[in-house]
């Protein structure tokens, strides 16, 4: 049987079927980078061959590949196929990233459905030999029990605590527990996936941990993670789930443990997130989102047993799934509007979620239109050149003088890639310097004096221009291909964002506050955002960021039965637009994609 060698691991496992490298690797718990879920476009899967034979190069890596590159043994992984024993080399190592947990709350009233009580079973006696059952049911003032609790409750006497949820006896306690009642608030999003421990008792935070996303290895976003439950009918909905599942059961172990508190001691977990990831998590097939018409199997909200889904929590614990609008206006967004009120604004206010797909809500007086646009990876730092995650050694902000490049890097490393707010940031530069004209194309170099400042930072790779990040030990490039990636994402969200107002017939001047949400847009200047003309310059001094708006709803709904109602009737009364189908969409998208403001 054939081995494969990971040398910086020393890691060694077997294998048998003629899979691709990515395929092998991925099914052995081992992380390549692979945002087209290895269909050969994206060139980020490379590893180096050490020792052993690969099928051929392929035209596909020849073009993806530099020289350099290719000379030092450099293929990807998706696009080879292992000829017996191989030694390799992974050349991306997982890295610190920076996601975001926190962000504006309300005040609301605490009002958890969540409760416990103590109560006295009195010991049977020869005299008296009530079953414990019947006794319980007296103090309870109920005629039966469920006879689960029964199997489940290590049956002692005396002081015993009841957990209710709402009327519903859930489970029982021996002894006086009823200062230990916690819960769950879990944001799910395509990229990080953040857990927060409460104290239901007082509302208190104990503990945060998050995570990047594990489902990153069927693809980086939620449709080339659909086209793998596509291509994968057998078993792809269980991997997906089972791979969310073990995330969030790793978290709420790390808050335990940070916290001292008892996993047992979880009655309740709250989750927002997207419609796709919600079905992934609730193990229901989402390929219905991926394709025309766009219906998602369900969008109300769901209360399931925890051990139902696999999450290990407290006995009788339950998972509550806040609801969504449609197959892209998730449970996070309609989270973020009811965090930041809009169904109850008197002014006319735009919510916006700035990711792999850019979501907005309008609220015009309180009623709410919305819409999405597929902004693509490119913000998040993927699809472009050498593009990351916003984690240690990411560019993350860039300034370009007449005396050089001044970049900022996460984690004060030396730089091994840009992430979104750092790509944003140099076209924003680019722009401002006049290298990149407001078309998105370069300067030609050629019409640079030698002694222009700007005449080093370009190059020529054949008849394409590149504008030179950082030269040394490695080149960092911002290519054409990547302005163009920047450009159709800027494109999508500005024209989402006249379409609304278009539809609901507001003027810009009559939009009193921007709110901007989420992971991504928590990193975004106001001179990023308008400077690149993703946002109008109308409302550069209006914008607000409400951080994670998508977990703080999930706490809120955790903390309150009647937010859970509220949020329930917002989701229903949201409005949906569908861009695609708006009068002169495609004209408008067009304006929208030059530079500055349309």
């Amino acid at each position: 049987m054939a081995k494969i060698f990971i040398k910086q691991l020393g890691k060694t496992f077997e294998y048998t079927q003629k899979k691709n490298l990515l395929q092998l690797l991925l099914e052995n718990e081992i992380f390549v980078d692979n945002p087209c879920n290895g269909k050969g476009s994206c060139g980020k899967c490379k590893v180096r061959l050490v020792e052993g034979n690969l099928s051929e190069l392929s035209s596909t890596e020849r073009k993806l590949l530099k020289k350099d590159e290719i000379e030092a043994g450099i293929r990807l992984s998706c696009l080879v196929v292992p000829e017996g024993d191989i030694t390799i080399e992974l050349l991306q190592k997982e890295r610190k990233h920076k996601i975001l947990t926190t962000g504006y709350m309300p005040k609301f009233q605490f009002k958890p459905g969540i409760c416990k009580k103590s109560f006295h079973i009195e010991n049977p006696t020869l005299e008296n030999q009530s079953p414990f059952e019947d006794s319980l049911c007296q103090v309870l003032g109920t005629k039966k029990v469920n006879w689960q609790l029964l199997r489940d409750y290590e049956s002692s006497y005396g002081t015993v605590t009841g957990v209710f949820n709402h009327c519903e006896l859930i489970a029982l306690e021996p002894g006086d527990t009823t200062e230990l009642v916690y819960g769950i608030a879990i944001d799910i999003g395509t990229t990080t996936v953040v857990a927060a421990l409460i104290d239901m008792n007082n509302g208190e935070e104990l503990a945060t941990a998050s995570t990047i996303n594990p489902q990153k290895k069927f693809g980086l976003d939620v449709l080339t993670r659909i086209t793998y439950e596509l291509e994968h009918a057998e078993g792809a909905k269980e991997d997906l789930q089972k791979t969310i599942v073990e995330a969030i059961n790793e978290l709420i172990e790390e808050v335990c443990s940070e916290a001292k508190v008892r996993k047992e001691n979880i009655y309740e977990i709250s989750v927002a997130a997207n419609c796709t990831m919600m079905h992934f998590l609730l193990g229901i097939d989402a390929t219905s989102i991926g394709k025309s018409p766009y219906a998602p199997v369900f969008v109300k909200a769901k209360n399931i047993q925890a051990k139902d889904l696999g999450i290990k929590a407290a006995k009788g614990a339950w998972v509550y799934c806040l609801p969504s609008v449609s197959s892209y206006i998730g449970a996070d967004i309609v989270a973020g509007a009811y965090v930041c009120e809009l169904h109850k604004a008197k002014e006319n206010i735009l919510f916006i979620d700035i990711g792999t797909n850019g979501e907005i809500v309008l609220s015009k007086g309180g009623s709410l239109l919305s819409c999405s646009c597929a902004a693509g990876p490119a913000l998040e730092g993927m699809n472009i050149s050498s593009g990351m995650r916003a984690a240690e050694g990411a560019i993350e902000d860039v300034v370009i003088t007449e005396k050089g490049i001044e970049l900022k890097v996460i984690g004060e490393e030396e730089p091994v890639g840009i992430c979104g707010s750092g790509i944003l940031a140099a076209i924003k530069e680019l722009l401002k310097t006049g290298i990149v004209k407001k078309d998105g194309a370069f300067i030609k170099k050629e019409n640079l004096e030698e002694t222009d400042y700007r005449y080093p930072m370009i190059q020529l790779n054949g008849k394409k221009r590149e504008f030179v990040l950082k030269s040394n030990p490695e080149q960092l490039l911002i290519t054409q291909g990547d302005i163009r990636q920047v450009q159709l994402a800027k494109g999508a969200i500005l024209s989402g964002f006249h379409a609304l107002l278009k539809q609901a017939d507001i003027e810009m001047k009559e939009l009193h506050k921007v709110m901007i949400a989420g992971q991504f847009g928590a990193h975004l200047p106001a001179e990023s955002l308008v400077g690149t003309g993703i946002l109008p310059e109308e409302v550069k001094d209006k914008l607000v960021y409400v951080g994670n708006s998508s977990k703080t709803g999930a706490y809120m709904a955790l903390m309150s039965v009647d937010v859970k109602k509220e949020i329930e009737d917002l989701a229903g009364k949201m409005d949906y637009m569908e861009l695609g189908a708006s009068e002169g969409y495609e004209k408008l998208f067009s304006q929208c994609l030059i530079f500055g403001d349309k």
